[in-house]
């Protein structure tokens, strides 16, 4: 590949190195040149672009990152279509996620134009969650460097998704007059969520004496009913002959730990009796905060037995504590039966675009008045009246009069400077300002008069029902409209969207699930013009009486 500065003349059939706008002529980083694009360039009075030239034997961006998806065939794990010469790979079922450092090494020496980013080994994932990353630096890479990555990225073991299997756990909780019965009960609720989420059941506790004796004998019992068997003490371990560990012993199953190189998680027994594990898990458990006991709990769930070394090779990366980063990714609001009790969904209210449709005599469409209020109040209003958490306004085009309008009303203002590149900046910017609590964000045109709060609390009712990991779209019949609400593994992939894309981009990459959710003709009417807004009953700007 030939990179650098040509003259006009030698561009055409090129690839352009950097993106270009001329007036409304916008090419894209990575475009093809064409004759009609060089004579616009040189109307611009440009002489020279940067570009790319293939040689033989050269593979494009897009074909090098696709190629290389296609060659990690990998059960669980789906390839999103490349884009800017990269493929994000996303999990179809919760799992582990497993890696072999010394294979995605060697993949990386091979050509530092082709890489491969994953998570970290025995990462506990949900499905539609991004896990990998396969990205070409330059705009072509060698077909020599390609074929050896391709063969690489093969190899069994680079990186693999084990799907949890659900299980029937036990619970025994220890008493003694120091615990509260509502540390207990919270206790449970916590591991009813955490199990949850590899569809595995808390199928009964049992709360007896703090004693090895009494422990002993539930293990012995549930040991026969039950896959897993979870212990929480009223006091903490503090001796391998301590009252959970000499349960084990007395119950005739084995200890395989007691202690673990992690932070919160110290205080962990790991046992069995017969082929049912046993975990005393460490008090930090009884808080949704990370710590020792998901990770063990994890390997668990995803058919791994892990072993006294295993444990003791957890200390680097164990130090949990204090990580901000790291802010209660255990905590769900899904219930036993799956649906999360409470989906917290913020709106982005996207009302940045030029509105060029109107034409100049018509004003702003979003500054028209339905029933005495501007649309774009209105639409505010609607989002405040659901049962969405926070509202976030992008603004852009016309942002002073905009956000004038929506003057003493409780949203979040942000501003696209970008606005003109299109939708998927805008989209970016609203998800950027989103709370990082947010289970998913409920993207909202600004030019749909006719929905109201029912409609996008329906919306939201559905995304809380499948668990927060499906899209959720409204539609008319059979014909798909807006809104749409994107779980929040969908929002690293959107944040490279860019260009006049929005939504529709993550729903055809076909990685997460959609759920069409019927609201009626009011997924479907925008008022994309003067005669739009007046047939919906509305003013246009430019036809207010003033004064």
């Amino acid at each position: 590949m030939k990179f650098g500065p040509v003259a006009l003349l030698e561009a055409e059939g090129a690839v352009l190195a950097h993106s270009l706008a001329l007036g409304r002529m916008r090419l894209k980083k990575g475009h093809v040149l064409t004759a009609d694009n060089l004579e616009q360039i040189r109307q611009g009075g440009i002489d020279t672009v940067i570009v790319a030239r293939l040689e033989a034997g050269d593979v494009g961006e897009d074909a090098s990152a696709e190629a290389l998806s296609r060659a990690f065939s990998v059960p669980g794990i789906r390839a999103a279509n490349a884009s800017t010469g990269r493929v994000n790979l996303h999990t179809d079922c919760a799992g582990l996620f497993r890696a072999d450092k010394g294979l995605v090494n060697a993949f990386n020496a091979i050509d530092p134009a082709i890489t491969f980013a994953c998570l970290a080994d025995h990462t506990a994932v949900q499905a539609g969650e991004m896990v990998a990353t396969i990205k070409i630096i330059p705009l072509a890479v060698t077909g020599n460097s390609l074929d050896r990555a391709k063969a690489a990225i093969a190899a069994p073991g680079l990186a693999h998704l084990l799907p949890f299997r659900p299980v029937r756990a036990g619970l025994i909780s220890t008493v003694l007059p120091s615990l509260k019965a509502s540390v207990m009960d919270k206790t449970r609720g916590l591991l009813v969520a955490r199990l949850a989420l590899s569809g595995s059941s808390l199928a009964e506790e049992r709360r007896v004496a703090h004693d090895a004796d009494a422990v002993a004998g539930e293990i012995v019992r549930m040991a026969s009913v039950h896959e897993m068997i979870i212990v929480f003490g009223a006091s903490a371990v503090t001796d391998p002959q301590d009252v959970i560990p000499a349960a084990i012993w007395k119950a005739g199953g084995h200890v395989e730990r007691v202690g673990m190189p992690v932070d919160p998680g110290n205080l962990l027994v790991l046992g069995s009796v017969g082929a049912v594990p046993v975990i005393g898990a460490p008090g930090c458990a009884r808080s949704p905060k990370e710590n020792g006991f998901d990770w063990v709990l994890a390997r668990i769930l995803a058919g791994e037995t892990p072993t006294s070394m295993d444990i003791a090779r957890m200390g680097v990366g164990g130090l949990l504590k204090e990580i901000p980063t790291r802010p209660q990714p255990r905590q769900t609001n899904a219930s036993a039966s799956g649906r999360m009790a409470r989906a917290s969904v913020g709106v982005v209210l996207l009302a940045a675009g030029r509105a060029s449709r109107m034409g100049e005599q018509a004003g702003h469409k979003l500054l028209a008045e339905f029933d005495g209020e501007t649309l774009i109040r209105r639409m505010a209003g609607t989002a405040l009246s659901s049962k969405a958490a926070e509202t976030v306004v992008v603004t852009g085009h016309r942002s002073a009069d905009i956000e004038a309008s929506l003057k003493g009303l409780d949203v979040s203002l942000v501003h696209n400077g970008d606005y003109e590149t299109g939708m998927a900046s805008s989209l970016k910017t609203g998800l950027a300002a989103l709370g990082s609590e947010c289970d998913g964000a409920l993207v909202l045109l600004g030019d749909m008069p006719a929905l109201t709060a029912a409609h996008l609390d329906r919306l939201i009712e559905a995304f809380a029902d499948h668990r927060g990991r499906a899209i959720v779209r409204a539609c008319d019949g059979e014909r798909r409209g807006n809104p749409v609400i994107l779980p929040a593994s969908t929002f690293a992939e959107a944040m490279e969207l860019t260009g006049d894309v929005g939504a529709r981009a993550l729903i055809e990459s076909g990685v997460w699930p959609v759920i069409d959710v019927e609201i009626g003709a009011a997924a479907r009417l925008d008022v994309d013009t003067p005669e739009a807004v007046r047939e919906a009953g509305g003013v246009t700007e430019n036809t207010l009486p003033t004064g």
